[in-house]
């Protein structure tokens, strides 16, 4: 049959443009590159949101290790050989968690193959990034860290919401709310938030929103703060509700806002509402 040179071109660049973004891999010669892990920051949950070369690492693996956070739509389009592991369900007894994470990267590894840990949002924003990067240094396995883009300042801007804007913020914050202001376990020094003037965006703080609220009023938040939470930013099921800090943990019960979510605190949360 006559060959359609338009339709050979579009097929071509079609395969250039997937090669580049990670969609299409070109398979590796045996005895060529060396085994290695990749900390790969997914993004915060569109699968579009990944860096190219997260992509492309990803569509280079063996192993992947996911986080339940995430674009694991993504796990659907690898290749039937490339063993997905979900980091949530990797059996431990007295180990941690984390610590049994570690020791698959480090056994896949050692194995020869290729391994990509996938993490939601960026691997060094509350992701313990840095701790596994430590273990298989430790190991002696070479390490590649991927940045990723970060739910802190991307769920925001999904929901319309600008961390800083001229004129009424010009600084923001990022802090982890998984340990209430009143545990003796906390880093974060709640009175020093409160006393800022620019937004604050929380992570991880859903269950903690009404201990948090608490302690920024008390140290000289205005409760009348426009808070936005905004759950499963960037996804289908992306929905915002907004509130005012004094009443927030109350109005996030009563529509049943649940993690993952990203809870931002400032004036900038009135600009999108």
């Amino acid at each position: 049959a006559e060959r359609d040179p338009r339709r050979t071109a579009a097929v071509r660049d079609y395969l250039m443009r997937a090669l580049d973004d990670g969609r299409v891999a070109v398979p590796r010669q045996a005895g060529g590159e060396s085994p290695r892990v990749a900390l790969v920051g997914g993004g915060p949950g569109d699968p579009d949101l990944i860096t190219v070369r997260g992509r492309r690492l990803l569509a280079e693996a063996d192993v992947v290790i996911a986080d339940r956070l995430g674009p694991r739509d993504l796990l659907a389009e690898l290749p039937p050989h490339v063993e997905v592991i979900d980091a949530a369900k990797i059996p431990y007894g007295r180990a941690m968690a984390q610590e049994a994470i570690n020791e698959a990267l480090i056994t896949h590894a050692k194995e020869g193959k290729t391994v990509v840990r996938l993490k939601g949002g960026d691997p060094f924003v509350f992701g313990r990034g840095m701790e596994e990067a430590q273990a298989l240094a430790a190991a002696g396995i070479p390490c590649t860290v991927v940045p990723g883009i970060s739910s802190s300042v991307s769920v925001p801007a999904a929901a319309g919401i600008p961390v800083t804007h001229r004129g009424v913020a010009h600084e923001f914050t990022v802090v982890s709310g998984h340990v209430a202001p009143d545990d003796p376990r906390s880093l974060v020094d709640w009175p020093a938030l409160a006393r800022l003037r620019g937004t604050l965006v929380i992570l991880m703080g859903v269950d903690k929103l009404g201990a948090i609220a608490e302690a920024l009023v008390r140290h000289g938040r205005d409760p009348e703060t426009p808070v936005a939470l905004i759950q499963e930013g960037t996804t289908a099921a992306q929905r915002r509700v907004d509130a005012r800090l004094e009443t927030a943990a109350e109005t996030a019960r009563a529509h049943d806002v649940r993690p993952p979510a990203v809870i931002v605190v400032g004036a900038v949360a009135a600009l999108g509402a």
